[in-house]
Formats: C-alpha cells, sequence, structure tokens
C-alpha cells in the first residue's frame, strides 16, 4: 500500500530538521520508506523534487549545500525555521478569549479549545481574568444550524467548486445551482454564502436556509478570480432596502409581519384589521414582502406593487 504524500511530507522534513550535516539524495532515499518504495532513479528524484518544493511552499526553510566531493545536500537548520515566541498583550488575548466562545457546533468548538490551551502554556494570560472573570457578561453566540454550513466553509476553505439545491423566495421549486464558494457571513442572524455562480456567469449570495438536500463537492479549479474583499453584508443589506434612498407605502394585516414594522418609518393603525406602514425602498425589497405572502399589500409606489404582484404570479404559477 502506498504510503499518504502527508506522512511522506513529514518524514522528510524530520530528516532535514534532524540532521546536522546536509544529506544527500542518496541518503534521503536510504532513510525514508517511500522513497526506498520508488520504481527506479527517475521516479524518485520526481518525488523528491515534488516533496522538497512543497515543503519550501509550508515555509520550511530548505538550504541547499556542495561538499568537497561535489555532491549536493540538504538540511533545514532549526534556527532558521524556529517560530518566535508567542506574545500577546491583554487585549489581544481577551479578545482570543471572546472568539472562541462564539463557535456552537462541535466541529470548531475543539478546534478553539485545543488552540486556547496550547496558547496558555506557552503563557498567554487568562482571558477570563482580563474581562472581569470567569464568568464574563459578554457571551458571544453564532448559532449555526442549517446542514449547510459545514461542507461549504470547507468548500470556501480548501476553494473547491460545489453544486447544491436551491429555492428561492419566490419560487415554488428549488434549482440546481453549480457555484464556487467564497466566503460566508453571518448577517442578522442568518448565514449567506457569497461565490461566483457558472449558470449564471456572476456573482451571487445565497441564503443558507434556503439550500434543500446536500452540498455536493466538485472536482476542478475555479473559472472566476476570487476577489479581494467579498462585500456578503452590504450585498444582502442593498437587497434588503437597507441602503434605501425612497419609501414605500403598503398595508399589513394587524398582528402581522414584525419585521417590516421594525424597519417602518411611519405606522397608521387601521380600523379595518389593517395598519398602514412607511417602509425604506431599495432593491430586493419586492422579494422580501412576498415572503409575508397574504398579509401584505402595496399600496404605491406602483412599480413595486407590479413587482411583488409579477412574483406571487410566478409562486402560483409553480
Amino acid at each position: 500500500m502506498a504510503i499518504a504524500k502527508a506522512e511522506r511530507l513529514m518524514n522528510l522534513a524530520l530528516c532535514l530538521l534532524g540532521t546536522r550535516r546536509p544529506l544527500s539524495k542518496r541518503e534521503l532515499r536510504g532513510s525514508i520508506e517511500a522513497y526506498m518504495e520508488a520504481g527506479n532513479d527517475d521516479s524518485f528524484n520526481r518525488m523528491f523534487e515534488r516533496d522538497k518544493d512543497d515543503l519550501r511552499e509550508l515555509g520550511l526553510v530548505i538550504e541547499t549545500v556542495e561538499n568537497l566531493e561535489g555532491e549536493t545536500g540538504y538540511l533545514a537548520r532549526r534556527d532558521s525555521n524556529r517560530l518566535p515566541p508567542v506574545s500577546l498583550d491583554t487585549e489581544e488575548a481577551a479578545a482570543l478569549g471572546l472568539a472562541a466562545k462564539v463557535w456552537q457546533q462541535a466541529r470548531l468548538a475543539g478546534a478553539a479549545s485545543g488552540a486556547l490551551q496550547k496558547l496558555r502554556a506557552g503563557g498567554m494570560p487568562e482571558a477570563g481574568d482580563l474581562i472581569g472573570g470567569q464568568h464574563s457578561a459578554i457571551e458571544p453566540r453564532i448559532p449555526v444550524h442549517e446542514a449547510a454550513f459545514e461542507p461549504l466553509m470547507l468548500a470556501c476553505r480548501d476553494r473547491r467548486p460545489v453544486v447544491f439545491d436551491y429555492r428561492k423566495s419566490t419560487a415554488a421549486r428549488p434549482e440546481t445551482r453549480q457555484v464556487e464558494p467564497w466566503a460566508l457571513e453571518c448577517w442578522r442572524g442568518h448565514w449567506y454564502l457569497a461565490g461566483y455562480d457558472r449558470e449564471r456567469g456572476a456573482e451571487r449570495v445565497f441564503r443558507l436556509s434556503r439550500i434543500t438536500g446536500k452540498v455536493r463537492s466538485r472536482a476542478g479549479r475555479y473559472t472566476a478570480e476570487v476577489p479581494d474583499v467579498v462585500t456578503v453584508r452590504e450585498t444582502v443589506a442593498g437587497w434588503a432596502g437597507e441602503s434605501a434612498d425612497r419609501s414605500a407605502l403598503i398595508r399589513l394585516r394587524a398582528g402581522a409581519g414584525y419585521p417590516l414594522r421594525a424597519k417602518a418609518t411611519a405606522v397608521r393603525e387601521g380600523a379595518d384589521g389593517w395598519d398602514e406602514l412607511e417602509i425604506p425602498y431599495g432593491h430586493g425589497l419586492d422579494a422580501w414582502l412576498v415572503e409575508f405572502g397574504p398579509d401584505v399589500v402595496v399600496v404605491e409606489p406602483a412599480d413595486l406593487r407590479a413587482d411583488v404582484v409579477d412574483r406571487l404570479r410566478a409562486v402560483a404559477g409553480g
């Protein structure tokens, strides 16, 4: 059975770090089992050169030295590959302690706890001492209930395309979307994914709660360049009317639509079981209003009313 590449890289790194003198290719081949199993010299040379380049990309400083006989040797000096001691001030330690409390799902909770233990073993101050004792009043939480979160988080990290079924707020049935995921972000209690939609050839933002079924990974590289800054919150805020420069007048059934009431700039209670609200009007407001179904009627402007009617007809038509 072939030895895993990760184990091979680890063995090579240990050999280079543990030697006091440069080791030749011949010596390295006789010390590492995976190299002994190489079929011939050409296979070994290609494998070794790839492994050496991979270690350098990971940050290992490998020196190439030629001895008196003209033979090339390799070593990784410990003083050149030693990380500086971790030194955090009180504010940085407190921020790390709070950040570790954010994640509630088991996969990230264990990693965060382990990282804090290692930092504290290295002398990092206890975050509890810096923010008012072990039981701080600041308890940040970012709940993640969607099954799509974890596979999408890993896909964003590994730059791996994905496929999933997505149901828009105005659609009766989900559609298959092929996406190159860029970033995940939480906004007002909901998780959103930003990425490149291959079929539409443009950037799109998806709400995770509307992803149905499993997220499937796909082989291959990204076809679109990942932007340096991904403005997930700004995009969603614009769709939700947060950047609105106009107002809309709607009728809202009494006792319904509390998110709309929270955004209203004016509310007039009606005697017929319906209230009139003035709310900010921006891009995407029509899609949001459709979610409230028969509890909302748009009075003005006319273009918003027409957009909402069109979306409702699309849903009714299936």
